[in-house]
C-alpha cells in the first residue's frame, strides 16, 4: 500500500484534546448525539443538549449563541444526512438537508463531544443560488452509495496515511494541478459541490471535467485550512478550508468549504463538499 507524506499547507490536528485521545463517546453514541442535536434544532429547544458550561457556537465563523440562527428557522431534517465520525477526537459531524422558512438549505454541523457533554458546535447553512455559487440541492435526496458505504476492512488505511491522501487536493489546489501533485484518484473519482457533479465520470458542467485528475483548475495560493475528523472506519477524511482570492468566479470573494474524502486502498474514491461563498478575509472561526 502506498504511504502519503503529510504536506504542511495548513495545520494538520484538531481543535483539542491529544492526537491519540480516545473519546469516551463511541461511534453510536457520536451519531446519536448528532440526532439529539438535530431534534433540539427543529423543536427550537436548546435546552435539551447536554453542552459544557463554556461550550461555543458558531454559524458561518461567527459566534452566536445557542439557540440563534438557523435554530430560528428549521422547521425539519430532510433524508439527505450522512455522518463522519471520528471517534478517536470525539468528533461527529455531518452534512445535511434542512427546510428553513420553506425551503431546503444545505447544512454542515461539527460537534466536539467530550464524554456525553457537547463543547464545541460549528455550523455553515448555505440557503440559496447566491451563497453557494453552484446550487443543486434539488438533486440531493440521499446520500451517496459511495461516500456512505463502510471500505472492507482489508482496503483501510492508517489515520496518517488517509489524512496524507486526501491532503494532495489542497496541495492540487494550490498549486494549480492534481497531475503535478499526483494526487491518487482512483479511475472511477468524483467530485461534487452543492449537489452539482464538477468532476468524475458523466461530468458535462465544462470541458475535461470528466477526468478529476487531469481537469483545468484555479490556482488557489491563499488556501487555507485544516482537518476536522476522521473517520477511520468510513474511510472519509473531512476537511474544513477556505479557498481565497480566486475561488469565486466572476466577483470578489472566497468560499468557505466543508469537503469531504472518501480514502481507502492507497486512493481517493469520491470528494464531496458543501461550500458558502463570503467576503474576503472571511475565516472560520476555529482556525
Amino acid at each position: 500500500m502506498r504511504t502519503f507524506p503529510l504536506v504542511c499547507l495548513f495545520t494538520i490536528g484538531y481543535l483539542s484534546g491529544p492526537a491519540n485521545a480516545q473519546s469516551a463517546c463511541n461511534r453510536e453514541c457520536l451519531r446519536e448525539t448528532l440526532t439529539r442535536y438535530f431534534d433540539a434544532m427543529v423543536g427550537h429547544k436548546p435546552e435539551l443538549l447536554h453542552v459544557a458550561a463554556n461550550v461555543r457556537s458558531t454559524e458561518d465563523g461567527v459566534d452566536r449563541k445557542l439557540g440563534e440562527g438557523l435554530w430560528k428557522t428549521i422547521t425539519q431534517v430532510l433524508p439527505y444526512r450522512w455522518d463522519i465520525l471520528d471517534v478517536r477526537q470525539g468528533v461527529a459531524g455531518a452534512h445535511v438537508v434542512v427546510e428553513a422558512e420553506g425551503a431546503p438549505a444545505l447544512f454542515v454541523v461539527r460537534l466536539k463531544v467530550v464524554g456525553s457533554m457537547i463543547t464545541e458546535i460549528e455550523t455553515l447553512v448555505v440557503h440559496n443560488q447566491t451563497e453557494g455559487m453552484i446550487y443543486k440541492v434539488d438533486a440531493l435526496k440521499t446520500p451517496s452509495e459511495a461516500m456512505t458505504k463502510l471500505p472492507e476492512p482489508s482496503s483501510l488505511m492508517s489515520r496518517k496515511d488517509m489524512t496524507g491522501a486526501a491532503m494532495r487536493y489542497p496541495q492540487g489546489l494550490k498549486t494549480g494541478s492534481f497531475v503535478k501533485v499526483d494526487a491518487p484518484f482512483a479511475a472511477d473519482a468524483y467530485r461534487f459541490e452543492n449537489g452539482q457533479l464538477m468532476a468524475g465520470p458523466g461530468c458535462t458542467f465544462f470541458a475535461g471535467c470528466e477526468n478529476i485528475k487531469t481537469q483545468k483548475l484555479p490556482t488557489l495560493s491563499e488556501l487555507t485550512g485544516r482537518v476536522v475528523a476522521v473517520d477511520e472506519e468510513a474511510g472519509i477524511v473531512w476537511l474544513q478550508m477556505n479557498f481565497g482570492k480566486g475561488s469565486l468566479i466572476g466577483r470578489d470573494g472566497t468560499l468557505l468549504v466543508f469537503e469531504a474524502f472518501k480514502v481507502y486502498g492507497g486512493q481517493i474514491h469520491a470528494v464531496e463538499a458543501f461550500m458558502k461563498a463570503m467576503p474576503v478575509g472571511t475565516k472560520s472561526g476555529w482556525d
